[in-house]
């Protein structure tokens, strides 16, 4: 009888036994038995006959790179450009977000320009995905399908047809002869993965596997996975929001900095070329709400604070964070008591961004602590005030990269008012030159940014002195 061994399910550590705590990645209670591969199998191939020959890099033809347009525009800007020939890329996200229907709109889209495609599933029946595909418009359309989960059969399909692209959904499901354990165990990701790979390279086959998430949010599977894909992304969104965005956490073929917006229709899902109009609510602003310009990628968002402070009768006040983090906010929030002098520490505080979005840009911190400071004064008029700005622990607003950029996002929205940190504000007023642009309100400390914003008197003051 062929003994097995033990593999952590996280990152695929093996041991000879079974261990309460994984050495390679720290996490309890993931290691669990796995079969030990069938004999005969392909990990028991002997050496090749014949030494390979290298190449030289300079005979290296990049004309084999030529990308294939998914026909969206957002899933195509964080690709780098489109599905790049032989490449493998993993696509994640929590169950229900949409990954099945972006892809399924996609291979419909390329289908119809003439792009030879397949879709695998191995998670839902042909009427299944018929049913999807008609609320999506193809119910007419010549896109094979392949309901299979073993995986010499889906390779032999795919050596056979020769698609261009290739979708698998999900990788979870497929399963081989040739290892006896169930399917999703790690080693089985991990043959199917090895599989696929091979044939999607030797015959220039795009292909894209759907993967699952753990309860943290991060892929399933062993760690090996994401180092073995070209590509991986995420689909973020939550069901309560119609927003959703993709980023690409890996890209060896583009900039792992870029985002696609897409918003869930009843026909699918549909790209949003402007998110910031999505992210805003329309009408004034009022006081707990800040709108912040972020970076994402070669964009810029304008996405908005709101905030709301209340006395607590708890011995522990309440801090709720959504799209901000939790212990970012508690720092911004002992940041203001003890700089600023606002007594917010018998206070529960809210703070939310509107739209679902997720702000991790440190330029957020100017913006949270301000519709916080509006929040707890509840007296200030809602004027449209946006800010941005790096906060610190000694109370200082630092200067962020690419202000101008962000600058230049508020003053096509029409902000009147915007409150950045010094250094910004004069590295802006040396691009535009003076007098031109929106009004600056410069500020060195999250005090003074405090005062500004609270001023029933922000409305007049002169753009050429920030108000230092």
């Amino acid at each position: 009888m062929r003994k097995g061994s033990f593999t952590c399910r996280e990152c695929g550590y093996a041991s000879p036994g079974w261990l309460g705590r994984c050495p390679g990645c720290g996490q309890w209670n993931t290691i669990s038995e796995e079969a030990a591969p069938a004999r005969g199998g392909s990990r028991g191939a002997g050496p090749p006959t014949a030494a390979p020959a290298p190449l030289h890099l300079s005979d290296v033809d990049l004309g084999a790179q030529a990308r294939a347009g998914t026909g969206l525009a957002e899933f195509d800007r964080v690709l780098g450009g489109g599905l790049v020939a032989g490449s493998v890329v993993l696509v994640g996200g929590e169950p229900g977000v949409g990954k099945s229907t972006l892809l399924l709109q996609t291979l419909l889209g390329m289908e119809a320009r003439g792009v030879a495609t397949l879709l695998v599933s191995g998670e839902e029946s042909a009427a299944q995905v018929k049913l999807r595909s008609v609320r999506l418009g193809g119910e007419g359309s010549r896109l094979r399908l392949l309901p299979e989960t073993q995986t010499e059969n889906v390779v032999a399909a795919l050596e056979h047809l020769k698609p261009a692209v290739c979708v698998v959904d999900s990788v979870q499901t497929l399963w081989s002869g040739q290892i006896n354990s169930t399917p999703g165990s790690v080693a089985q990701i991990r043959e199917a993965t090895s599989q696929l790979l091979r044939v999607a390279k030797d015959n220039g086959i795009a292909l894209v596997l759907v993967g699952h998430v753990t309860k943290d949010g991060e892929l399933a599977g062993p760690r090996v996975l994401e180092h073995m894909v070209d590509t991986v992304l995420s689909f973020e969104g939550e069901r309560a929001q119609p927003f959703r965005i993709l980023r690409a956490v890996k890209n060896r073929f583009g900039s792992t900095n870029e985002v696609g917006v897409f918003q869930m229709a009843e026909q699918g899902l549909v790209e949003v070329p402007d998110p910031s109009s999505v992210f805003l609510e329309e009408g004034d602003l009022r006081s707990g709400s800040v709108v912040v310009p972020v970076l994402e990628g070669s964009r810029c968002l304008l996405a908005e604070v709101q905030a709301l402070v209340a006395p607590s009768n708890l011995a522990m006040p309440q801090r709720v964070a959504r799209g901000v983090d939790r212990n970012r906010l508690a720092m911004l929030v002992a940041v203001l008591d003890r700089r600023a002098r606002l007594p917010l520490l018998k206070c529960d505080i809210f703070v939310n961004v509107a739209g679902g979005l997720v702000l991790e840009d440190p330029a957020a911190d100017l913006a949270v602590a301000l519709a916080i400071a509006t929040a707890w004064r509840d007296g200030s008029d809602g004027h449209g005030l946006a800010a941005f700005g790096e906060v610190s622990l000694t109370g200082k607003v630092r200067y962020v990269l690419q202000g101008e950029k962000r600058i230049q996002e508020l003053a096509r929205r029409r902000f009147p008012h915007i409150i950045v940190p010094s250094r910004n504000a004069e590295e802006f007023a040396g691009i535009v030159g003076a007098g031109d642009g929106p009004r600056l309100n410069a500020v060195g400390d999250v005090a003074e940014a405090v005062r500004q914003a609270t001023a029933r008197s922000i409305r007049g003051q002169d753009a050429s002195s920030p108000g230092r």
